[in-house]
Parts: structure tokens; sequence; C-alpha cells
């Protein structure tokens, strides 16, 4: 079974942040394998889908890491069969990445989960959401992530994630 973690943070409040594009992800490959249920277990909602086991955490992103832990535990994962998707402000908005073991330089959910399986060796499926100007006027990062898209952002955001959903239910 492969273990695939959208992260994002839980609540309406967070729902179209930048750093929820794990969550937008994660119902996207729900959506596709016509999965009408979440179950709430180990304070994340957790779905089946195909061979997949799709979660979600709802504790806030610098926490992931201990509902990952402990679903990677009670499943008995191989970190070779975890695959972490997130927000990345060191790719463009409309780019992503899938890779073992390299991640944005700073990303608490992803540092979060590598603290509590000690061990970074997992896929990361970096959305990349960065659509800042260059210059004197850019957003920090940390602001920037916690705002919402804008209706244009989103839709490339959507587009993204559709061909990450095409490489995922292949898994």
């Amino acid at each position: 079974m492969k273990l695939v973690v959208g992260l994002g943070n839980p609540g309406a409040k967070y729902a179209n942040n930048r750093h929820n594009t794990g969550f937008m992800a994660a119902d996207a490959l729900a959506a596709k394998f016509e999965v009408e249920t979440w179950e709430s277990k180990f304070s994340a909602l957790i779905a089946k889908a195909g061979g997949l086991l799709l979660v979600k955490p709802q504790l806030f992103m610098n926490k992931s890491g201990e509902v990952v832990a402990e679903v990677v535990n009670f499943y008995k994962v191989q970190t070779s069969d975890l695959w972490v998707i997130h927000d990345d402000l060191d790719l463009a908005l409309g780019e992503y990445k899938i890779q073992v073991g390299i991640g944005p330089k700073v990303h608490n959910g992803v540092n979060s989960i590598e603290s509590q399986l000690g061990k970074d060796d997992f896929w990361r499926v970096r959305v990349g959401t960065d659509n800042r100007p260059v210059g004197p006027a850019r957003t920090p990062g940390e602001d920037y992530v916690l705002a919402d898209f804008t209706q244009e952002e989103r839709q490339i955001a959507i587009g993204v994630i559709k061909k990450v959903v095409v490489d995922l239910s292949s898994l």
C-alpha cells in the first residue's frame, strides 16, 4: 500500500491558502477514485482510494509529522511507500517535481515529518506556489503561503494538480 499525505492547515479559514495545496491534491486524488467519505482517525482525515491510503492531517502544518508518524507506524508503511504532497516556494506557480529526500529550503510540515520519522528518504511531491514579484516589495514566504490564491493563481494550481493526480494515480 502507498501512503499519500496531502499537507495543509485544517479549517475553513485556511481552505484557499497556498499552504493547502497538498489538501487540494489529496481531494483531487479522492475525486479521481470516486471516494465519497473520509474517515476521521489519528487526528487526520483518511480515505482508501484504489491501492492508495490518502491522509490529510488535521493538526496544523508544523505538527504534521505527529500524524504521519502515527499512520506510518500503524499501517507499517515503509518510507519508500510514503508520498507527501506540499506547496513549495522554491518552485514557480504551475511547476511541480517528484523527488525522494529533496525538498524546499524551509517547509515546516516537511521538517516535522522528517523529525518525527527520523528519516528523510520519502517521496516529496513539490507543487510550486511562488508567484511573488522579485525585489524589495516581495512578500515574506511565511505570509505568502498563508494568503489565499487569487482566482487566476487558483486556476493555474488546479491545472498542475491535475498533472500530479495523473502521475500519482498509477502508483
